[in-house]
């Protein structure tokens, strides 16, 4: 898949320290999340920065439903920055991935992953 620059997807991104605040965790409780796949970070100026986006946090948590998708995307064979394209691009959903999972129609998002095989 190739991967829409990031920047003009998504306009607001979180550092490590950023993120780690807005959960209420660690910077390193934050990079065991991205491994687990339960948050996804890319570079969006191509800059060697990893940052996360903001909209992948409401109120203190990861937004409900992000961790299976994310992890659908990686059995898929995303990375994480084919992952956050996906998740902010308006496709044929009623608007984007994120979108939905932030209005808790998650089961979308999802159904609409797991075509992608």
């Amino acid at each position: 898949m190739e991967t829409p620059k990031l920047a003009d997807l998504v306009d607001e991104w979180l550092d490590y320290a950023e993120t780690a605040e807005a959960l209420g965790r660690s910077v390193s409780q934050v990079r065991t999340l991205l491994r687990e796949h339960q948050l996804a970070a890319a570079s969006p100026t191509g800059d060697r920065a990893l940052r996360v986006p903001a909209l992948f946090i409401a109120d203190g948590e990861i937004v409900k439903g992000l961790p299976g998708l994310l992890t659908l995307l990686a059995d898929h064979g995303f990375d994480d920055a084919e992952a956050i394209a996906w998740i902010f691009t308006d496709d044929d959903l009623p608007g984007r991935p994120i979108d939905a999972l932030r209005e808790n129609r998650g089961t979308e998002a999802r159904r609409r992953a797991q075509l992608l095989a």
